[in-house]
């Protein structure tokens, strides 16, 4: 019987490792990609909508998941934009300087925002929403759905809570409340600048 010398062995060894080294350089990728191919499900589905928000906040990128919030958080959006965009055509039309200078900064984000989408990237930026978001955007591991509404629980046991819109799309409902609050802030503020402009009018020199 012929001996087999531990140097042949080790040899033999290094190579197969060196193979599997390769394999794993190669098939990796092709892993990678095959699962970012795979299709999301439905965004008329709870998990379908969450998916395509967890895909925007890992990117960085709030607009994108501005069609899964719900409507009506939507909508606040809109008017935040356009309560802003009114106070500030008030303001640079009637109010005197500094003041004029200061409160059209102040509004300058968004009244400048060309859409709901942006208002909302906006906000989300500037109370760090993305942190809130990033704690867990784990797996999803059950759906309760009741109705018109429904709750996405991950793999760490976060509730994400959604409620199906008019078109079928399931919205986010989490930040539904603060901007519905800043929207009602922002139409108050938009009387108050109204009424102030109102004023500078009728005293400002013939």
């Amino acid at each position: 019987m012929a001996s087999v010398s531990p140097k042949s062995l080790g040899s033999r060894s290094q190579r197969r490792k060196l193979v599997a080294i390769i394999a794993v350089i190669i098939l990796v990728p092709f892993g990678l990609f095959a699962l970012l191919r795979k299709p999301f499900p439905s965004d008329k589905t709870p998990d379908g909508a969450y998916a395509r928000i967890a895909k925007s906040v890992a990117a960085g990128d709030p607009k994108g998941f501005f069609a899964y919030l719900e409507t009506e958080a939507q909508w606040a959006c809109f008017s935040i934009g356009d309560a802003r965009a009114k106070a500030s055509a008030r303001i640079r039309a009637s109010y005197p300087e500094p003041r004029r200078s200061e409160m059209l900064e102040q509004y300058k984000a968004f009244a400048d925002a060309p859409d709901g989408s942006d208002v909302f990237a906006v906000l989300y930026n500037q109370r760090g929403w993305a942190k809130r978001l990033r704690k867990d955007l784990s797996g999803v591991v059950k759906v309760e759905v009741e109705g018109d509404r429904a709750s996405v629980v991950t793999a760490q046991g976060t509730r994400y809570p959604f409620r199906r819109r008019d078109n079928g799309i399931w919205g986010l409902t989490t930040f539904t409340a603060e901007l519905m609050a800043e929207s009602e802030k922002a139409t108050r503020d938009l009387a108050v600048v109204t009424s102030a402009a109102d004023d500078y009018d009728r005293t400002r020199p013939k």
